[in-house]
């Protein structure tokens, strides 16, 4: 007896990001296709290109035909951000920003809302993203690169589908079904047993912004003929059967399609269509049917079979590598200047925000146009979200795309800076010819001779005290808040320049509030304090002698760091409160990397291949300690030998110490350490490595995005363990023993990793160059030869310490201050009496320490938050017409700690939203609605999908109602809420 089973598949179509034309292209080509046979359907992805085409290229009639498909279900966008987002080094905010934006346009203009994600090409996968999704309303997530080994595992037992929590504390309330693609990943396989050209491809390669003259593109697939067809059919459906025995249904997803195609859908439509009838018709012979598909149709086919799926827990899919010596773990730190600069702009653009939302909501008679305010804010909301791309912020882009993205943020931060400045000149009835120029956390101020005033502003809704920098031309300054009052200071001579100096300050702001502070030459006054150079002589590491240590404490009040005079080295730090000493050394050393392919695996952009172990780069070390009353800077240069004239790595390591009367606790807590790293030499890799005697088993924690911790255990590999062993660290690593903790924070992703006991090593720039052809073709040999200056601070003491602290001052450096400079013309500057309260009493919002107030925005979308309205404004063409909605505030607001992770910290947090924002007005309604705001969270009923926890197949709501303005915000909860006001 023969049972035989036939099998559906669906095939799926899609095309990835590339220049304006081919995107152009493809939607032009692609829509007019569609329209042709009503069983051809096709899946978009990034909203930036769609929009581009949309708003520059689409007519009004391919405008009509894109609503008509959308509504017949033959044109889908799946995950419907502005990007397909890379999921390693970009930072939760971030990722949740380029959502928004991308789905505000879709519903706003169609009323359309994805519900499912095609996560493909990230280079990894991250336990964020799943729990993102389920809160943006996504019913089934789709990934695709995960390790090799584990994939054909995992492919091997039928265990690529599974329902995933990636939240330990949300678990099931925001767990998602997830498909991870096969081996053949999401391109069409392009072998063909009958032919030496690629199959399934037949508009060939696209050549965009010059395409051939003749229409004959690089590698087009040879045409489906009634002498091939046969052939392209048994090869096709060997293909489909292959797959289906990887899966535990009979559905088979088939994606037709890859990187750069369909610029010319007609051409693959009707070699595509020819193959699907024939398959069809001979269904009984091949044992198959095959139907165009929609990524809802697949999901909704596997959801119908009614299985009971696994569950995985939030471990994440990180590192990525493709064979053994291909670990994609060379990106978490290429192009580290980018990588600084979109998370500059993106904490700029959360300032600015809120600064606008605030000015909207206290100010309804300004004089700022705000249709031209939100412009300057949405410039920069979309360099922020197209710079989150797999291969943007990733620095896995040529020179040409990385300026592109420079620029943007570059403009669309003097947008935001500009408007910030236009804002305080506004509120204080500012003299219009007066000049305001901001600079955000750099150290140029203008003007210098001149009396000059800078405005602080804090982005976080939190008291904040801490340090801003100031570059002044001379030492004898005093410093003086809005009342008069002399205000803690430090200056001294500046890291950078000879000719100047660095003024610190010491501000004391409440949340989202700003305060002004005049600096003035000195006449007599009280000065600010001055730090005083201490000069080492240059240190011989080669020569240094172990026994005579000559050992000189910094002290502040919660540490005691050591230096040895011996090798100007650090060598431990003692926490006082608990009298624990660390042994604590670090040293700088480079991977020295093969770029030839005939002499071995490359590091490049995307990967790292390390020859052998790091070498240390100096054999000679100066020192200088800065010396002063509220703060101690300890200044290290590292140099190739003793006689060398240009130091190559240099470390300023900074110590605060925090006079009576302001809250010190975090400052004091923290060390600070900006690094100069280059130009290196070509084909090098710097790390710095921190050695301490913590017996930490070689256990490593990091990030996922800022949002949750992953375990790193030490794993040894057959080939290239080191490079297996880095991870991106976003915000956060750490390393500890049973009693004390080391925690890095950081402004800028990382890769980092734990190479011996006691150790963390973080990569802080690379420089290479390989003859791989596709890497010179595409123009990515990463020949950066910039010095980069990142920052991390560093947390020592025990676990309970560590807790209380990393979230808050992680977000602290993330959020630092806002300044703004400008300059004073000669009389003491009077300011309103408004002015003086907001900045010096109390807060406008304030939240818990264990909850981070995400977004206060107003994004300005003119859609109806009632669905029902929304769709019939649609229809009756009225959406077009509609004003941008000014009295709409979007909030966010996330817990920080996870269940359990602190007996304080970890507890649920009740918020009465009507108290918590009465200083911006008196709130008259309040929707919760899903994370990028297109859904009520009542009518929000997700797929819910059956498990051996949960045996029941049912749809479930995301959370549970506020009433009266009070809601109950738990452990790692992200709630969104659309708060209107009462108009004054």
């Amino acid at each position: 007896l023969l049972i035989h089973a036939k099998q559906s598949l669906f095939t799926l179509f899609f095309f990835q990001e590339s220049m304006h034309a081919y995107a152009a292209n493809v939607y032009t080509t692609v829509i007019e296709e569609l329209m042709k046979g009503k069983q051809r359907k096709f899946i978009a992805v990034e909203q930036e290109f769609f929009r581009l085409w949309w708003d520059m290229v689409a007519t009004d009639t391919q405008k009509q035909q894109v609503h008509q498909l959308l509504q017949e279900g033959r044109l889908e966008f799946v995950i419907g951000g502005q990007v397909m987002h890379d999921e390693a080094v970009t930072l939760i905010d971030d990722q949740i920003l380029q959502l928004t934006e991308g789905h505000g346009f879709l519903y706003e203009t169609f009323g359309f809302r994805p519900q499912f994600s095609w996560h493909v090409d990230p280079f990894g996968a991250s336990a964020t993203t799943p729990t993102l999704f389920a809160l943006a309303g996504f019913n089934a997530h789709l990934i695709s690169r995960i390790d090799y080994d584990l994939k054909a595992d995992m492919q091997k037992n039928k265990k690529l589908q599974f329902v995933w929590q990636g939240s330990p504390s949300l678990s099931e309330r925001q767990e998602i079904f997830t498909h991870v693609m096969d081996q053949y990943s999401y391109c069409t396989p392009s072998q063909l047993p009958f032919s030496n050209r690629s199959g399934f491809f037949w508009n060939g390669f696209a050549t965009f912004p010059d395409p051939p003259k003749d229409g004959v593109y690089p590698n087009m697939s040879l045409p489906v003929t009634v002498a091939n067809l046969h052939l392209y059919a048994q090869t096709m459906v060997a293909n489909i059967k292959e797959r289906a025995a990887w899966f535990r249904t009979g559905d088979v997803l088939w994606p037709w399609g890859c990187d750069k195609q369909f610029f010319n859908a007609s051409v693959q439509y009707s070699n595509m269509d020819l193959l699907v009838d024939y398959i069809n018709k001979h269904s009984g012979e091949f044992g198959v049917t095959v139907q165009y598909a929609t990524v809802r149709d697949y999901f909704q086919a596997v959801y119908s079979r009614n299985l009971t799926w696994e569950t995985r827990d939030s471990q994440d899919f990180l590192p990525y590598s493709t064979e053994p010596f291909q670990a994609w773990t060379g990106f978490y730190t290429s192009r580290s200047t980018l990588k600084g600069i979109a998370r500059r702009a993106s904490s700029l653009l959360n300032a600015g925000e809120s600064f606008f939302t605030q000015y909207v909501r206290k100010h309804p008679e300004g004089s700022i146009c705000k249709c031209k305010a939100l412009k300057q804010l949405q410039s920069l909301r979309w360099a922020v979200s197209e710079v989150q791309h797999h291969d943007g912020i990733t620095g896995t882009e040529s020179p040409k795309v990385k300026d592109m993205y420079m620029n943007n943020l570059m403009y669309g931060m003097l947008n935001v800076k500009k408007l910030m400045a236009s804002i305080i000149f506004d509120i204080n009835n500012a003299k219009k010819n007066g000049e305001v120029y901001s600079s955000v956390y750099t150290k140029d101020s203008g003007k210098p001779d001149v009396d000059q005033y800078v405005v602080v502003y804090n982005p976080l809704a939190w008291n904040v005290t801490t340090f801003v920098t100031v570059s002044v031309s001379n030492e004898a300054v005093s410093v003086y808040d809005e009342l008069g009052r002399s205000v803690p200071a430090q200056v001294q001579s500046s890291v950078e320049s000879q000719s100047t100096y660095d003024l610190y300050i010491l501000v004391a702001i409440s949340g989202l509030s700003y305060r002004k502070y005049s600096i003035k030459p000195l006449n007599g006054e009280q000065s600010a304090f001055i730090g005083r150079p201490i000069k080492y002589k240059r240190r011989d590491l080669t020569r240094a002698d172990q026994q005579g240590r000559q050992l000189f404490p910094v002290v502040n009040s919660c540490y005691q760091i050591v230096f040895d005079q011996n090798t100007n080295l650090m060598h431990s730090i003692t926490e006082r409160e608990t009298n624990q000493t660390v042994q604590f050394t670090q040293e700088f050393l480079e991977y020295h990397v093969n770029g030839d392919t005939m002499k071995g695996p490359i590091s490049d952009n995307y990967l790292f291949a390390p020859n052998a172990s790091a070498v240390p780069v100096s054999k000679a070390v100066g020192l200088e300690v800065m010396s002063g009353s509220l703060m101690t800077e300890i200044r290290q240069y590292f140099y190739s030998n003793v006689t060398s004239q240009d130091y190559i790595y240099a470390v300023y390591t900074r110590l605060y110490s925090v006079p009576e009367g302001y809250d010190g606790k975090m400052l004091c807590h923290r060390i600070e350490q900006e690094y100069s790293v280059g130009p290196l030499e070509f084909n090098r890799e710097a790390v710095l490595r921190t050695s301490t005697n913590l017996n930490t088993r070689q256990l490593l924690y990091t990030d996922n995005n800022g949002y949750q911790m992953q375990k790193r255990p030490f794993k040894v590999y057959v080939n290239n363990t080191v490079a297996r062993n880095y991870y991106p660290m976003v915000q956060t690593a750490y390393i500890e023993d049973d009693t004390t903790r080391l925690m890095l924070l950081a402004e800028r992703a990382h890769g980092v990793s734990s190479q011996g006991n006691g150790q963390v090593e973080v990569m802080l720039h690379r420089r290479l160059w390989n003859n791989l052809q596709w890497d010179l073709n595409n123009n990515l040999t990463l020949n950066d030869s910039s010095v980069v200056r990142p920052v991390i601070w560093l947390i020592l003491g025990s676990k309970a310490v560590t807790n209380t602290l990393y979230r808050t001052s992680g977000l602290a450096l993330e959020h630092r201050p806002v300044v703004m400079f400008g300059e004073l013309s000669g009389e003491k500057p009077k300011l309103p009496r408004r002015l003086q309260q907001n900045s010096v009493h109390d807060s406008p919002v304030t939240v818990p320490p264990n909850l981070h107030l995400q977004t206060l925005s107003i994004p300005g979308w003119k859609y109806s938050s009632n669905h029902a309205e929304q769709l019939r404004s649609i229809r009756m063409g009225k959406q077009k017409q509609g004003d941008t909605d000014f009295s709409r505030v979007l909030l966010r607001i996330r817990h920080l700690y996870e269940v359990g992770e602190d007996p304080v910290l970890s507890q649920p947090v009740m918020v009465d939203l009507k108290s918590l924002l009465k200083g911006l007005g008196s709130v008259t309604a309040v929707e919760e609605r899903s994370l990028t705001g297109t859904w009520d969270v009542n009518t929000l009923e997700r797929w819910k999908w059956k498990t051996a926890q949960y045996p029941g197949k049912r749809f479930f709501n995301s959370t549970e109602a506020s009433e009266d303005y009070i809601v109950t915000v738990h452990p790692q909860e992200i709630r969104t809420f659309f708060v209107y006001f009462q108009v004054q």
